[in-house]
């Protein structure tokens, strides 16, 4: 039984990784891998009773996460539909292209903690496409931007699925991923932006064009803008008050600005308004199911005992939990780092390693780092790659060893402050 689940699921995840060559959703791969390891693990058990069991209480860990990100996504989505990001946008005046390079990146870096990698390198990957003309230019703020977002996302609870379920599960708290994550993030983005910024020169001859909908007013696009940026930070403040699951502090917030919309809204005709109803049928719901689906199927690994050897066999053969830690990095930036995590939360436990400890910290790095080495290593990658048409090799030749050299400095700095 043990084998066809582990064939099962190295299929599946060589399908995933495979996704734009054989022109199948992952989303679609990922949920046929997750039912059929658990079809496979109660049809070869003796009762099914226990076995349901263990899937209901995966269940209910997997719909924290599933119901955070679609809140979180509804969120950004509203901020998007009424031109808030323009709030930022308009801000940025440099007709230098190396200043510009820095600000993008520092803009990214902030920006995707709060938000999150995907998000983030969407908006200024779109962002660039307006100020640039210059193809290659493009391509190397493009690569940048994957690197300072995934830095980014791994210090902030919000910033990354990975470090979001590590939060959710109760391997990390908030305060602590921050104050220990930061500076080893923020020096693996700042290495490879210098490499970067001395080969990026000269002047931008292109100007910035508002593309904002004329129906939504100043006073609408900072208003939503502002509270849905509230309403993100507001979620760790929740949890760490109330003690409930982060989902909650999420939908409290969505629900507060999307009774605002309604009120903005509520006297113009139907074509203009924005409403979340309207918002939610522009979510990405494909990541939604292909997070549940890799979850389900990590969750039957864990049943089945098989993440426990693995974890076993890895302490006793490497034995060296940093080395560990940096090999699973490496690995995040082949194949997709959620089911990566979400694989190391089933093989080792909070009794060994209990909340907080520096184990699971570098893990939120690595994991969120190492996926910037490959242009498909992170999510925040394979949008970019969509967006500006990155080549595989390209990035591979043009940015992957500096982000490398990122990755290995920022780990440096956090191994020698612990």
């Amino acid at each position: 039984m043990n084998t066809v689940i582990i064939i099962i699921f190295l299929i599946g995840y060589a399908l995933i990784a495979l996704e734009n060559k054989i022109k199948i959703n992952k989303a679609a791969t990922a949920l046929f891998t997750g039912v059929l390891c658990w079809t496979i693990y109660v049809l070869f058990s003796a009762t099914s009773e226990p076995i349901i069991h263990q899937l209901v209480e995966h269940i209910g860990s997997i719909s924290q996460i599933l119901f955070f990100l679609l809140g979180a996504m509804t969120i950004v989505e509203l901020i998007d539909s009424h031109d808030g990001f323009d709030v930022i946008t308009k801000r940025i005046t440099t007709k230098n292209k190396r200043a510009l390079l820095w600000i993008i990146s520092f803009i990214t870096f902030f920006l995707s903690a709060v938000l999150d990698n995907l998000t983030t390198a969407i908006v200024m990957v779109t962002l660039i496409r307006k100020l640039l003309s210059d193809k290659n230019d493009k391509l190397m703020f493009a690569g940048m931007i994957i690197i300072a977002a995934n830095s980014g996302g791994a210090w902030s609870p919000m910033g990354d699925v990975t470090t979001t379920m590590l939060w959710i599960g109760g391997q990390i708290t908030s305060a602590n991923i921050i104050l220990k994550l930061f500076i080893p993030s923020l020096v693996s983005m700042i290495v490879p932006l210098f490499l970067f910024s001395i080969i990026v020169k000269g002047r931008i001859d292109k100007k910035l064009k508002s593309e904002s909908k004329s129906f939504i007013s100043d006073l609408e696009k900072n208003l939503v803008f502002f509270l849905g940026i509230i309403a993100l930070i507001f979620v760790p403040v929740f949890k760490a008050i109330t003690h409930l699951p982060p989902f909650m502090g999420i939908l409290i917030g969505l629900s507060a600005l999307w009774t605002v919309t309604e009120l903005l809204h509520k006297n113009k005709e139907y074509d203009n308004k924005i409403t979340v109803a309207k918002v939610l049928r522009k979510i990405d719901t494909p990541s939604i199911l292909f997070f549940l689906g890799i979850l389900v199927a990590v969750a039957a690994l864990e049943s089945t005992g098989l993440l426990t050897k693995l974890a076993t066999a890895m302490s006793e053969t490497i034995g060296n939990l940093k080395i560990i830690s940096l090999s699973l990095g490496m690995l995040s930036a082949i194949v997709d780092n959620v089911p990566l995590v979400a694989a190391i939360m089933g093989m080792y436990d909070l009794q060994t390693f209990p909340t907080d400890h520096y184990f699971w910290e570098f893990i939120a790095y690595c994991a969120g780092t190492g996926g910037s080495i490959l242009v498909i290593g992170s999510a925040a990658g394979v949008a970019a790659m969509g967006i500006e048409k990155i080549d595989f090799f390209w990035y591979l030749k043009k940015v992957s060893v500096w982000a490398f050299i990122g990755y290995v400095a920022g780990a440096g700095v956090y191994v020698l402050a612990i």
